[in-house]
């Protein structure tokens, strides 16, 4: 496996718990591999196995066991916790993957793109498979991660940053096939857990923020021969080309990626994904018009790939409101009518809900003038749900230094353009973070944030296409607005699908990092800070909590396995918050680990003082750190290139470093250690528990010598 970068990121105290994972074990020629499963299998509510990422292919994630209830919760324990051998663990990883589990087996995967297959009664691997990505090959939005692996006829399906697709076989974990489905020198990877269906595998591809044309392609399971491919950004003589410039090629960088697993409906025969937002961000200039595909909900033929619906949640985004949450499938009635629904949530805080046979609106639906922007070449409307939003559309608290950026009320479609700034909420309201639903209440469970943002951008003299080998396609620079003295806040809401309706809603002291919910009435939930909690999913009373080595940063799967209700998920954090680490959990009401003390997973691992007390301060090393050290200023490229650029810019025009006056390089590394105000006063995420001191003096040293001199 992949060395561990950090020393500090590598910490484990966790004595007997650890399971020390090592070669694979006898185990290995035990394990069952997945039979080609039928649509019947993959539509049934999961219990004793998780064949998909979503649970079925609804993506409900929801599972009909209940030997974990509401009752007996308080009971539940670790049984185990092994290391993953240190994969994921460098510099700019995330641990995002939801595992799968089929007949004794949990199969993960890192940020490192490699593969276990743990024995759950041990907790030993049955075997490996390392990626070895070329990361200087591969172009990286938002962080080296994967968020899961797909299943069936004998094989475990990965997608990897590279834009390869990759099968294993499921019983040695050797490589059966491995195509280049997409080109990463384009800007093309894969996030999402690939999905299995009829003999078929299919996925989405990144890049949006790199100048790629978004596209679903099909591939064929035993073959990996492309069967369907799908452009999310229609080409000249395709419905919806005559959305974009006519006289201009935009359409061919035009964005619109797919971040999440696909669901699907066997009986329509369709497959359903929604998009990301428009290329290039933040820049409507180049672009005039819908801008179709991009931020919107699309039905497919599954077996053909031929376009049958669409509805666009967001007409020409200049906001970044792309929509990565996965879209859920369910049955309900409406006025006592029986209905197929489709339920996504946008990263612009709205739910849509609709017939998912012919993508109409079962919830009102009204299209409403917003304000406008001649040079952003603004939609005249926008589509609003009239049913309970699901976190706020305005800023409510501002400071009078403000009130110039302040353009028409500060609401969810304020423009700006290059000239010109606004602020606006929500910023990055729901995002990648799955949702799940309840089919015993029709209650779909939502991790979300509602804080302001504030952007710039819209230059009409812009380039098309991409500028250099980087291939980086945003134009302009937008970030957190926490500043202007309004409030942010992380909740979990609890909407009922058939009315629109807030069911409840609970603040959150952490980001939630998606939802899985079972029939013992519990929705179970990862938190950033290390813990996973049980909340009751009537009413979101928090019933259980137990605090892990890592930040929670993954969604839960449970599963059955010789009458025994199991819990797992790898508490594993990185860039998107929460202590980064390497541990695979097991939990059930037969484990006998205790939860770990408050912080272990959001704070780095303690300096022991000379008497041998932890110090209890991540910021006093400090003052041990030597600046009189030669920076490595390839690794300080390497990390803000793959983390730092996505707010700030290639020239640091987004974000705290705009405007700051020129920092020395322990201030900056204070900044990012400590998450105490940026150098403009803006907030921003601690990356303590993801980069040792010497990394961050890196990227602090790059950043003064190579990015602000730029400003």
């Amino acid at each position: 496996m992949h060395a561990t970068v950090s020393s500090r990121a590598a910490w484990v105290a966790l004595g007997a718990i650890l399971v020390m994972a090592g070669s694979p074990s006898a185990g290995a020629q035990g394990i069952r591999k997945a039979p080609a499963f039928v649509a019947d299998e993959l539509l049934s509510l999961p219990a004793r196995n998780w064949i998909t990422n979503g649970g079925n292919i609804y993506n409900q994630r929801y599972s009909t066991l209940d030997q974990i209830n509401r009752d007996n919760i308080d009971d539940v324990k670790a049984v185990w916790r092994v290391s993953l051998n240190g994969s994921g663990l460098g510099p700019g990883y995330s641990a995002q993957a939801q595992a799968l589990f089929y007949e004794g087996v949990i199969y993960v995967v890192t940020g490192d793109n490699d593969v276990f297959a743990v024995e759950v009664e041990t907790g030993k691997f049955l075997w490996t498979y390392e990626a070895d990505v070329d990361f200087d090959a591969a172009i990286v939005c938002c962080g080296r991660l994967s968020r899961g692996l797909g299943m069936g006829d004998g094989k475990i399906f990965l997608g990897r940053l590279d834009g390869r697709l990759i099968a294993l076989d499921q019983h040695t974990g050797k490589v059966v096939w491995n195509m280049l489905a997409g080109d990463p020198a384009l800007g093309y990877g894969i996030t999402a857990a690939p999905l299995y269906y009829d003999g078929k595998v299919i996925t989405g591809f990144t890049g949006g923020e790199y100048a790629a044309r978004g596209r679903v392609s099909a591939y064929d399971a035993d073959s990996g021969e492309q069967v369907w491919n799908f452009h999310t950004v229609p080409g000249p003589g395709e419905i919806g080309h005559a959305t974009w410039p006519q006289d201009n090629d935009a359409w061919k960088y035009g964005g619109a990626p797919v971040w999440q697993t696909p669901s699907i409906d066997p009986d329509l025969g369709m497959v359903y994904f929604s998009t990301g937002n428009a290329g290039p961000d933040l820049n409507g200039a180049i672009r005039a018009g819908d801008n179709l595909f991009a931020a919107s909900i699309l039905a497919l033929d599954v077996k053909t790939g031929e376009y049958r619906w669409h509805f666009q949640v967001v007409r020409h985004d200049i906001w970044d409101y792309d929509a990565p949450n996965p879209t859920i499938l369910f049955d309900a009635e409406f006025d006592g009518i029986p209905r197929k629904g489709i339920a996504q949530v946008s990263k612009a805080g709205f739910l849509y809900i609709l017939d998912r046979t012919t993508g109409v609106p079962l919830t009102p639906v009204v299209e409403t003038p917003v304000p406008q922007d001649a040079i952003q070449a603004t939609a005249a409307t926008q589509p609003i749900p009239q049913g309970d939003w699901v976190i706020r559309h305005d800023v409510d608290v501002v400071g009078e230094d403000f009130e110039g950026i302040l353009r028409n009320g500060a609401r969810t479609f304020t423009p700006f353009n290059a000239e010109v700034e606004a602020i606006w909420r929500p910023f990055s309201g729901v995002t990648w973070n799955p949702s799940s639903y309840n089919v015993q209440n029709n209650l779909m469970y939502i991790c979300a944030g509602d804080g302001p943002g504030r952007g710039t951008g819209g230059d009409p003299d812009a380039t098309i296409g991409p500028e250099d080998d980087t291939r980086r396609y945003v134009q302009g620079s937008f970030g957190s607005a926490r500043d202007i003295g309004t409030d942010s806040r992380r909740t979990l809401v609890a909407m009922n699908l058939t009315n629109h309706k807030v069911a409840w809603r609970r603040l959150l002291d952490t980001r939630c990092a998606g939802t899985v919910t079972t029939a013992g009435g519990l929705i179970i939930a990862g938190r950033y800070n290390g813990e996973l909690t049980a909340l009751n999913s009537d009413t979101g009373q928090r019933l259980w909590s137990f605090q892990t080595d890592g930040g929670f940063t993954t969604t839960a799967t449970t599963f059955e396995h010789e009458g025994v209700q199991y819990l797992t998920g790898i508490a594993g954090g990185g860039v998107t918050g929460g202590r980064l680490n390497d541990g695979l959990w097991l939990f059930s009401l037969n484990g006998t680990i205790d939860s770990l003390p408050p912080g272990s997973g959001d704070a780095p691992p303690d300096d022991d003082d000379e008497d041998g007390e932890s110090t209890g301060d991540p910021l006093a090393a400090l003052a041990e750190l030597d600046l009189e050290r030669s920076a490595n200023l390839d690794t300080g490229a390497e990390i803000y290139g793959t983390i730092c650029e996505t707010c700030h810019g290639p020239t640091g025009q987004g974000g705290t470093l705009l405007g700051a006056p020129l920092p020395d390089d322990l201030t900056v590394v204070d900044i990012v250690v400590s998450a105490r105000s940026g150098i403009d006063g803006t907030p921003m995420p601690p990356f303590a528990s993801t980069y040792s001191l010497e990394e961050l003096h890196d990227v602090a040293s790059y950043i003064r010598s190579e990015i602000l001199p730029q400003r």
